[in-house]
């Protein structure tokens, strides 16, 4: 039994209502096989033939760490995996019960599709069920704040916040034991004392000098990202961080093709259409940026949509002391290219520009999305603290808007300083178009959905593109976008830049909603069968080890 069961004895996580009938009907059986086809199946793998036997024994130490970091997702997410599958007798409902990690679809609004359950709770498992915003702001905690505590309730009823390293802490020793035996085996020491660090972090909520090792390493041929990372699951107040692991094989000749751009990031965070106080957070001079084929997703970057790149780490701190690491996940992002991208394309943009839609741009789009969230701004300029506790559950909304958008912006200042060709810049625009209808069907229930129905109404009130009636598509007006860009990034870097909270919700509240003609489209996409999202085959036997 883990330590964090013992001390939350009495609370259950998700009261399951039976309601006297389990589905086993046809008709509810389809609809669980037309939400799951939603999802293309991918199979992770990639040529391991250049690493040495030690790097090999190390990615399956790394595999078994990160399926305890799915169990300690699924306690965030949802509580236990084995009593809900136990609870489930459909054997399509366990399995879209594993994509989206408890019995909600995240492509569906979190609503539930299974009987006996409620929509999720905004909080998910992060806070008790029963505990609303008013009491959780009069709650005098030092850390009810911290992205690294559970908040539960005492047996008095009172709230209590557990660090995840007490919560956590039996699935933590065994991550960490991982951790350090993949250390004692690697030939590459920078990587040996990064690993050496996580397991100490993991143990202690530290990740600060983790985060450090992690950014002195260049050379190495595999990679491991494993903790809590981003806080979109906390939908009530975007406190609480997830426990996510990725792990990677760097592919280093594309890697060399990116690094020029690294050189151009003062240049380009000059440019940037907003005055000087906004630019005050300069990136270290280390900053990095590779390609990888990522080889294992768990927790919670394995729930529902699959992300196509990083940006490390969130530490301000640490961002301005060592910079940043850009990592492009060539392989997913080839594979949603390929099976979503393309065809949404084929189909909404008009044969005139259909042919700009290219993967070449959409890799150098996600390139620059994750460069952007090193320009972007981790703390207000009026003193307020830092942008994410100033915007709160807004936070992760705003900011994958801002990189969205800040991705095609630099993408037009290289063009401007003769980087980039014009064509690459049509192509950016254009591919950067049918990329919001491939976010927007995400829905609104995620941040990366939400942004992409900001873009898509921004673009459409700024006359960026013109629907074709007598064909049902779209052009791209380009004089129209690049002016559409630059006014949409100095409005959202300004909202970061205050930590304007009031400005988030209303802009969020006024462009966050699927327009009608936009519901359309995604309707006539949905019905051509293409895929939303991607759902990985992964594992040992996928990878001939």
């Amino acid at each position: 039994m883990y330590r964090f069961r013992s001390l939350i004895t009495g609370f259950i996580f998700f009261t399951i209502i039976l309601v006297g009938c389990q589905p086993t009907d046809r008709e509810y059986q389809e609809q669980l096989r037309e939400r799951i086809a939603q999802y293309e199946e991918v199979v992770l793998t990639t040529d391991l033939s250049h690493l040495t036997e030690q790097e090999r024994d190390m990615i399956s130490f790394f595999i078994s760490a990160a399926d305890i970091v799915d169990n300690i997702f699924w306690m965030q997410s949802y509580g236990s995996k084995e009593q809900l599958m136990d609870y489930m007798t459909d054997r399509y409902a366990r399995a879209y019960a594993r994509i989206n990690y408890g019995p909600w679809g995240r492509l569906e609004g979190h609503t539930p599709f299974y009987p006996g359950f409620e929509d999720k709770p905004l909080g998910a498992n992060f806070y008790p069920p029963d505990m609303d915003r008013e009491e959780f702001n009069n709650w005098d905690h030092p850390d009810k704040r911290s992205p690294y505590t559970m908040i539960r309730r005492a047996t008095d009823g009172s709230l209590v916040a557990i660090p995840y390293a007490t919560a956590f802490a039996d699935w933590n020793e065994e991550i960490a034991v991982h951790l350090r035996s993949a250390a004692i085996i690697s030939e590459y020491k920078p990587f040996a004392n990064y690993l050496d660090q996580l397991a100490d972090a993991l143990l202690t909520d530290d990740y600060r000098e983790s985060d450090m090792a992690w950014m002195q390493m260049r050379d190495n041929n595999i990679d491991l990202v494993l903790r809590p990372l981003d806080t979109g699951e906390d939908r009530k107040f975007g406190h609480k961080a997830a426990h996510s692991a990725y792990i990677v094989v760097k592919d280093h000749e594309r890697s060399g093709d990116l690094k020029r751009f690294i050189g151009m990031v003062p240049e380009l965070q000059a440019r940037l259409p907003v005055p000087d106080r906004y630019k005050q957070e300069v990136p270290g001079d280390d900053s990095d940026i590779g390609v990888y084929d990522a080889i294992y997703y768990a927790g919670h970057c394995n729930a529902g949509p699959k992300i196509i790149a990083l940006h490390l780490p969130h530490n301000p701190e640490v961002q301005q002391k060592m910079g940043t690491r850009s990592m492009q996940l060539s392989n997913v992002m080839e594979a949603k290219f390929d099976g979503i991208l393309k065809p949404i394309g084929n189909m909404m943009i008009h044969e005139d520009q259909r042919d700009y839609v290219s993967f070449d741009a959409f890799f150098h789009l996600t390139a620059f999305h994750e460069i952007a969230g090193g320009l972007g701004i981790s703390n207000t300029v009026t003193g307020e603290g830092s942008v994410r506790d100033a915007l709160r559950e807004y936070h992760g909304v705003i900011d994958a808007t801002v990189s969205d958008l800040m991705a095609l912006y630099l993408i037009t200042q290289l063009q401007e300083m003769g980087e980039l060709t014009e064509e690459e810049l049509k192509q950016a625009y254009v591919t950067a178009f049918a990329s919001v209808m491939r976010s927007s069907r995400f829905g609104t229930a995620g941040a990366h959905g939400t942004a992409g129905m900001i873009r898509f109404n921004f673009f459409a009130r700024e006359e960026a593109f013109a629907r074709c009636q007598d064909t049902d598509t779209y052009l791209v007006d380009f004089d129209n976008m690049r002016a559409a860009v630059e006014k949409a990034v100095e409005k959202l870097l300004i909202i970061q830049g205050d930590g304007d909270y009031n400005a988030a919700q209303e802009l969020i509240t006024s462009d966050g909603a699927m327009s009608e003609t936009l519901q359309g489209d995604i309707d006539r996409i949905n019905n051509e069968n293409i895929p939303v999202d991607v759902v990985f085959l992964q594992g040992l036997q996928h990878l001939d080890l």
